[in-house]
């Protein structure tokens, strides 16, 4: 009794944090840390930023308010995860949509309580988040082209947060930033062509949806080639170190993501493809320590 007790207890946690993907909240914490470190705040000792209380607080904030957006997404799209990811789905039903809510209104207090050691500023900005995440999800995610460019804004919101917090407009972060939310962008069309089959039953306004698979792989290849510029601009116009070999794989990447585009019509195709997009985007994070190993090595030891 006991045994089942526990395998039911450990069961239902497993599926509260594949519900607020536990690992990509994970992969945001670290991704504020190193770019507050290395991008926003490169001149500052390593230990005044880590050990610094406001960005401690303003990026604990973030991560509750993700892990919040994704139960409140998570709850708004179960029917349409069911038919296109049943075996996820029925790991997260696990736990009952009444504790999803539960939990997505605690994580919501919390963050405002968080926001609140910082400044008022920052509970107005991390409220105005939590109704724009709930928004998004209840309504907009559905209207064509609006749903895709509103994701990806609140996607990249967490990195703004950090940038306003050092106040550092150097344009190189502008151009780090413009790869980054194109790398968004597309894994969010990719994500669209991956999940078409629910979308079209539940008549979600997707561009496949609307203009068919062949338009939405055009805007994508469009996409790919607009993202080379930033990276040629980072290798050839700034001076970023070693990182320059992340941009150099990422253009190698986008080469293959594209022929393979070209030919891709199953799902299984569509999910590699999101996949590499998802690769570029983490290993961007960790490569972030390329940008000057030395000096990485100094700040530390």
């Amino acid at each position: 009794m006991a045994a089942a007790k526990n395998k039911r207890l450990l069961l239902k946690m497993l599926s509260l944090f594949s519900v607020v993907r536990g690992y990509n909240i994970l992969i945001l914490i670290l991704a504020q840390y190193l770019t507050s470190a290395f991008i926003l705040a490169p001149d500052l000792p390593l230990r005044k930023v880590i050990f610094d209380d406001n960005l401690f607080f303003l990026i604990l904030s973030s991560a509750t308010v993700i892990a919040s957006g994704y139960i409140i997404n998570n709850f708004y799209d179960s029917e349409k995860d069911l038919i296109n990811r049943p075996k996820k789905t029925m790991l997260d039903r696990f736990v009952s949509q009444r504790t999803k809510l539960s939990v997505y209104f605690i994580l919501n207090f919390a963050a405002i309580f968080f926001a609140s050691y910082v400044s008022f500023r920052a509970v107005v900005f991390f409220s105005i988040y939590i109704f724009a995440i709930w928004f998004y999800s209840h309504r907009l995610k559905r209207i064509l082209f609006l749903g895709n460019l509103v994701a990806s804004i609140l996607t990249i919101v967490p990195f703004f947060v950090v940038f306003i917090y050092y106040k550092n407009f150097e344009t190189v972060i502008f151009i780090h930033a413009t790869f980054l939310y194109l790398m968004i962008v597309m894994r969010e069309l990719v994500k669209d062509l991956e999940n078409l089959k629910g979308d079209l039953i539940l008549n979600y306004k997707t561009l496949p949806v609307v203009y068919g698979e062949k338009w939405s792989k055009f805007f994508l290849m469009v996409l790919t080639v607009v993202s080379v510029v930033p990276i040629l601009l980072l290798i050839t116009k700034f001076e970023i170190g070693q990182m320059d070999y992340y941009f150099y794989l990422s253009l190698i990447l986008l080469v293959f993501f594209v022929l393979f585009l070209y030919f891709s019509t199953a799902k299984w195709q569509y999910l590699l493809l999101h996949n590499i997009l998802k690769f570029i985007i983490v290993a961007g994070v960790f490569s972030i320590l390329l940008i000057d190993h030395a000096d990485v090595f100094n700040r530390v030891f």
